[in-house]
C-alpha cells in the first residue's frame, strides 16, 4: 500500500473535472433532486471554473495516489481564494474528495492532516471548512480531528439554499 501526493497542475484539467463530477455525484446524488445536482456540477466544475480556480495563487490542489491511482484530490485557499472572509491567518480545506472505491482507507485524514501541514507551513493560526448539516460522517470525522462548529453559511445546490456548518480548528 503506497500513498502519493501530487500538486495538480492544468495539465490536470480534465482529471480534476472527472473527479471533481464523479466524487460529488456519489456523495450527494441520493439527498438532492437530478436537477439541482446537474445545475451545480455544471456551475462548479466547468472547464473554465476549473481553469480559473487552479490558476489562483492562492489556492493549491493535491492529488493523492493509493497504489499508483488517483483516488482523490485536496483543494485549500488562502487569503482572497477563501469562500468566506476569515482573514489572512486562516486556511480553508474547500474539498476533501475521495473516490468512493477509495473511501475508508485513511485517504481523508491523510489529506486532511497535509491541510494541517499546509497550514502550519505558512504560519496560519487557524485552519477551516464548511460541511453541509446533513453530512453526518463528514461533521463527525472533523469532530474526531479536532474541529468545531463555529458558524453557518448558505450553499446552493442549483436553486435550492442549503446550510453548511462552518467548523474550524485552532493551530498552535
Amino acid at each position: 500500500m503506497t500513498i502519493k501526493l501530487k500538486t495538480c497542475t492544468i495539465e490536470d484539467l480534465l482529471t480534476l473535472q472527472e473527479i471533481s463530477y464523479e466524487t460529488f455525484n456519489d456523495t450527494f446524488k441520493d439527498q438532492n433532486s437530478p436537477e439541482n445536482m446537474d445545475s451545480y456540477l455544471k456551475k462548479a466544475f466547468n472547464i473554465k471554473q476549473l481553469e480559473k480556480e487552479l490558476s489562483n495563487r492562492s489556492t493549491q490542489f493535491l492529488f493523492v495516489y493509493f497504489n499508483n491511482e488517483v483516488a482523490g484530490y485536496l483543494k485549500v485557499n488562502t487569503n482572497d481564494a477563501q469562500s468566506e472572509e476569515m482573514g489572512i491567518e486562516s486556511l480553508e480545506i474547500e474539498r476533501i474528495y475521495i473516490k468512493s472505491k477509495f473511501q475508508k482507507l485513511g485517504l481523508g485524514k491523510y489529506l486532511l492532516n497535509k491541510a494541517i501541514e499546509i497550514a502550519m507551513e505558512q504560519n496560519k493560526k487557524k485552519i477551516w471548512l464548511g460541511v453541509w448539516e446533513r453530512n453526518e460522517n463528514a461533521i463527525a470525522f472533523y469532530k474526531k480531528m479536532g474541529f468545531v462548529q463555529t458558524g453557518a453559511h448558505s450553499f446552493y445546490m442549483g436553486d435550492e439554499a442549503q446550510t453548511d456548518f462552518i467548523m474550524t480548528k485552532t493551530l498552535l
